[in-house]
């Protein structure tokens, strides 16, 4: 099951959040769930290059919350804030409503996020760059910074071929059957000259053992990010200490040796 469902809705209500935190009876569900694709498929194609990781919407008594993550805040927020009160004005005009809210969180550490790992990779795949060295890179930087695990799949007419097919390159760890394994998933496409090419990205960044705050606000934040992660990087420091006990090992030898030279 673990292999065949998305690794993100797989985890929803257990160590991961909605993307839409709303409420609405039989009559009004619809509406909403369209209008919330509507404002998603707008926003990545209107800020087509801002590194948008995931738009979060929000729905209160007549006001509508969207926050927008991503890893290039300045490109969103323009010159003296005045790209963000544009695209205020444009949701306005998109959805009919007169209160439009909208937040900007910065992603720290981009080469932990899948979506855009995946973008990176689409992006260099459309300027020409070889599919192999551009997956590598992502991959070696990712690990770099502080990943368990890394998988990406690619799957088209990969370096212009004429038959289509797929690779896999994976580094690491990515239990997908764990549910307490923070795994991040995304599946990105490459628009080539010669054939859209598919990219899924999967990055296990830990376990999580605390009990976690389910609003992804608040996760992408970095407060819940990463007690879990940087303490098991600590245990696993913690075998170095075992091998200095060996290096001491050395010592006595060194000492024994000496005394017999004696």
């Amino acid at each position: 099951m673990g292999q065949k469902a998305n690794p993100i809705g797989n985890r929803l209500g257990i160590i991961r959040g909605w993307e839409s935190n709303w409420y609405a009876d039989k009559k009004n569900y619809a509406t909403r769930l369209i209008e919330d694709h509507k404002i998603r498929t707008y926003l990545n194609a209107r800020i087509n290059k801002g590194g948008i990781s995931k738009i979060v919407i929000e729905r209160t008594l007549g006001k509508l919350i969207v926050t927008i993550h991503t890893s290039k805040p300045g490109i969103i927020i323009g010159k003296g804030g005045g790209e963000v009160d544009r695209i205020k004005e444009e949701l306005k005009k998109l959805t009919g409503k007169e209160d439009v809210q909208i937040n900007i969180l910065e992603i720290r550490r981009p080469e932990l996020d899948a979506m855009i790992v995946g973008d990176t990779i689409a992006r260099q795949i459309e300027n020409r760059i070889n599919f192999k060295r551009a997956t590598k890179m992502a991959i070696a930087s990712s690990l770099r910074m502080g990943a368990e695990g890394i998988k990406v799949k690619l799957s088209g007419r990969l370096g212009g071929s004429e038959i289509a097919r797929s690779e896999e390159f994976k580094q690491g760890r990515t239990p997908l059957h764990t549910f307490r394994m923070d795994i991040d998933y995304a599946n990105v496409f490459a628009q080539t000259v010669y054939g859209k090419i598919g990219i899924k990205v999967w990055i296990c960044k830990g376990e999580v053992l605390a009990k976690r705050d389910l609003n992804p606000n608040i996760i992408a934040g970095g407060k819940n990010d990463g007690p879990g992660g940087g303490e098991r990087r600590d245990d696993r420091r913690g075998g170095g200490d075992r091998r200095d006990d060996r290096r001491g090992g050395g010592d006595r030898r060194g000492g024994g040796g000496g005394g017999r030279r004696n």
